[in-house]
């Protein structure tokens, strides 16, 4: 308590002093420990610029690095889309939203459901996206959505049989795009479109990808090949999609100036990362805890991991030249790993069309059998049996008609 110790000040005097040597170890452990959180802090987005008018759809904007994102473009006045798994109806997705609303006191903010695991729905909320006439505006498309499987945890399957890592990672992303596309190329030519992807250093351990077959099966799965294979798949898709872009010729003639970008956010303190550190367990969450001041200290926060996006999403320089940039701690980067093979993206391409139209006309034949067994189910139901009300009404008529024939008798 200060009393005690003012009243020592006065009485006793000024306590001892610790030893200049005692001093001097704790200032040098003060300043490396201060020069590691510098260094593992991140670079930070300088850029000023107002996105009044813009409207951004962006996935896994409500945990981790993208919910830092959003709340940052709302507070620049973007207008948002949120994809989110749940439903609009959701009490958490609405808390959440109104939250937002009021931290950043943006209005513009709103939710459309969309599950990355299944590409029914996908496709559900995209062909209405595209459906719309005029266009609706879309200026850009910031993909965080991402999954993991914990090291020693088994392969997890979406409902429609494929690889989870695999689906929400890449695939996802892919058949989101591809349905998107027109809306994208039908923006004006003096609109800055951008369309950025979360990557991860981990792509430059991944094995090829080929067709995109070896992601299906399940020989030599591990949950870290899981992962880096479906993030190098997602950037060798990337660098193809923009080259889809270029090749479309506008009406107008103009060069098209919608750019890919993809940004490395680095380490950071997410429930993603959370989950594989803790190997998915509770006495993995124990170790956790317990070190947690080492995390703190080397894991940059959500916070900083969206800066990197927020530089892609602002700074001029990118709205110029050639897309397909990487960028890291705010600055540009060359590929560790070449990702501009076109043989390899064309074949990785022509796998996944083949595959999404594979497993949507089998889901679709599984749909129209439930619907038609719901439907024979309705069928079979016994008809309703008239109340015991509706049986004496019928009878008092009955009664009353014959007693009108016997008085026209007499």
């Amino acid at each position: 308590m200060p009393l005690p110790f003012i009243a020592e000040f006065f009485w006793v005097g000024i306590p001892g002093l610790p030893s200049a040597w005692t001093t001097l170890k704790g200032l040098v452990a003060i300043a490396i420990i201060s020069a590691v959180k510098w260094l593992c802090i991140g670079a930070t987005n300088t850029s000023e610029r107002k996105l009044h008018s813009k409207v951004v759809m962006i996935t896994g904007g409500t945990s981790g690095i993208g919910a830092a994102i959003a709340l940052d473009l709302a507070k620049r006045g973007a207008q948002l889309v949120l994809l989110v798994r749940q439903s609009p109806k959701d009490l958490f997705l609405i808390d959440y939203i109104e939250d937002l609303r009021e931290r950043s006191g943006n209005e513009l903010i709103y939710a459309e459901q969309v599950d990355l695991s299944s590409l029914h729905s996908i496709r559900l909320f995209a062909t209405k996206w595209i459906d719309n006439a005029p266009p609706r505006r879309l200026d850009m498309i910031i993909l965080c959505g991402s999954t993991l499987t914990p090291p020693g945890k088994p392969r997890v399957l979406t409902e429609e049989g494929l690889e989870k890592s695999w689906m929400v990672n890449y695939l996802a992303n892919f058949h989101l795009l591809s349905i998107l596309s027109p809306a994208i190329r039908a923006q004006p030519p003096d609109r800055d479109v951008r369309i950025i992807f979360a990557t991860c250093s981990s792509y430059i351990t991944s094995p090829a990808i080929g067709d995109g077959s070896d992601a299906l099966t399940t020989k030599d799965w591990t949950p870290a090949k899981a992962y880096a294979r479906s993030k190098l798949a997602l950037l060798i898709f990337g660098q193809a999609f923009q080259k889809h872009l270029d090749a479309y010729k506008r009406p107008d003639g103009i060069p098209m100036t919608a750019r890919v970008i993809f940004v490395d956010p680095g380490y950071c303190r997410t429930p993603g990362m959370r989950r594989w550190l803790t190997r998915g367990s509770l006495w993995g969450l124990a170790v956790y805890l317990v070190f947690w001041q080492n995390i703190w200290l080397l894991l940059k926060s959500p916070e900083g991991g969206a800066q990197s996006f927020l530089y892609a999403t602002m700074e001029a320089t990118l709205g110029r030249g050639s897309g397909g940039k990487l960028i890291k701690e705010c600055r540009e980067l060359e590929f560790a790993r070449n990702v501009k093979d076109e043989d390899a993206a064309k074949k990785l391409w022509q796998g996944s069309e083949k595959l999404i139209e594979e497993v949507e006309k089998r889901e679709a034949v599984k749909r129209a059998l439930r619907k038609k067994e719901k439907e024979s189910e309705k069928a079979q139901q016994p008809a309703e049996v008239p109340s015991k009300s509706g049986t004496a009404t019928s009878d008092t008529k009955k009664n009353a008609s014959k007693s009108r024939k016997q008085r026209k008798t007499k």
